[in-house]
């Protein structure tokens, strides 16, 4: 956790979302009160259920809870694909200048995987590049969208990946760019992070490009430690992540800003299984722990974690997305009773 980052409140904010959202932070719900911990939700929700019942996919109310908690844990929201309203997770990065998009790509659980020791950290910029979302339609034919990089912004995500580095005892700091190509744009954040890396001399450095960095990551993953990029960068890649480890509904995020942070589950809203008690929530406990570590509770953190990996071990357990049987409930009953052993 940033020095600068000042969490007064236990207090905080729930955003359930969409599809298979309700279902996952039910299971928040009820691992948090097993787990014993000082904390409360303030449930206010976004998404396009609320605009069904509402007119609008973000309250007024969600903004001043989020303003006055400063913490909130959401599940999914749908984002229509290719026509219909903007992205909400773009528009809360924004409007709380969520600068730092942070996935850690570690398996949580023994499970049958192509690589062992997978262990990389992914600082993603959250708040420009071709994700500003500034676009046109320059005749019927033609759509043009401006990726925008800046110094400001670059500098401050290279720099947190660096801090991260030094204070999580990593050893490397991989700057991931197209400056091939891209010799403007890409070549500032490139710039800038050769520059910045010179006031790190105890961490590693390397630059490598977007291409070769997806190939190095399906031949030999255990080379990343820390991973800084833009933004389409790092939305890709951290999916590809999440597929070495185990997928997406194992995968936690939190999107960071200087005062603000918004823990949530990375994959979608899935609402082809959504109501029908099938859906994965280790995603969304996993964000939880990074919650709990950033607010000082590691022990707690710790427990939940072993609670999940205990879990992992028996394929018994395993929700559809892993190729089993399993029910939302019931893997959440069986990390609960695990939690119970760890939380002594």
């Amino acid at each position: 956790m940033r020095k600068d980052w000042n969490y007064s409140s236990m207090l905080v904010t729930l955003i359930k979302g969409d599809g298979i959202g309700p279902e996952i932070t039910e299971s928040l719900k009820k691992v948090v009160s097993s787990l014993k911990v000082d904390i409360e939700f303030e449930e206010i929700n976004a998404g396009f259920s609320v605009f069904e019942k509402e007119g609008v996919y973000i309250p007024k109310a969600l903004f001043d809870s989020i303003n006055k908690n400063k913490i909130a844990i959401k599940g999914p929201i749908t984002t229509p694909i290719g026509h219909g309203f903007r992205s909400i997770n773009v528009e809360l990065r924004k409007k709380f200048d969520l600068y730092a998009n942070i996935r850690p790509i570690k398996a949580p659980g023994p499970l049958d995987l192509k690589f062992d020791g997978v262990d990389m950290v992914i600082f993603r910029e959250n708040t420009e590049d071709l994700y500003a979302g500034i676009e046109e339609m320059v005749s019927d034919n033609e759509a043009h969208s401006l990726k925008i990089i800046t110094r400001e912004k670059s500098e401050r995500i290279i720099k947190a990946a660096f801090e991260y580095a030094m204070a999580n005892n990593r050893n490397k700091v991989s700057v991931i760019t197209k400056a091939n190509i891209m010799k403007l744009s890409d070549g500032l954040f490139l710039d800038l992070a050769r520059d910045i890396a010179k006031a790190y001399p105890d961490i590693e450095f390397e630059e490598l490009l977007v291409d070769n960095t997806a190939m190095q990551m399906v031949i030999n993953p255990e080379r990343f430690d820390v991973i800084v990029t833009e933004n389409l960068y790092g939305d890709i890649i951290s999916d590809l992540g999440a597929g070495l480890v185990g997928g997406l509904g194992l995968m936690p995020g939190v999107n960071k800003g200087k005062d603000i942070a918004i823990y949530e589950s990375i994959h979608g809203s899935a609402p082809d299984i959504a109501g029908n008690n099938l859906a994965n929530p280790i995603a969304l406990l996993l964000s939880f722990c990074l919650l709990l570590e950033d607010i000082g509770e590691k022990d707690k953190a710790k427990a939940l974690r072993g609670a999940i990996y205990e879990t992992l071990k028996d394929k018994k357990n395993y929700t559809r997305d892993l190729g089993g049987f399993n029910t939302t409930t019931g893997i959440t009953d069986t990390i609960i009773s695990f939690l119970g052993e760890n939380n002594g």
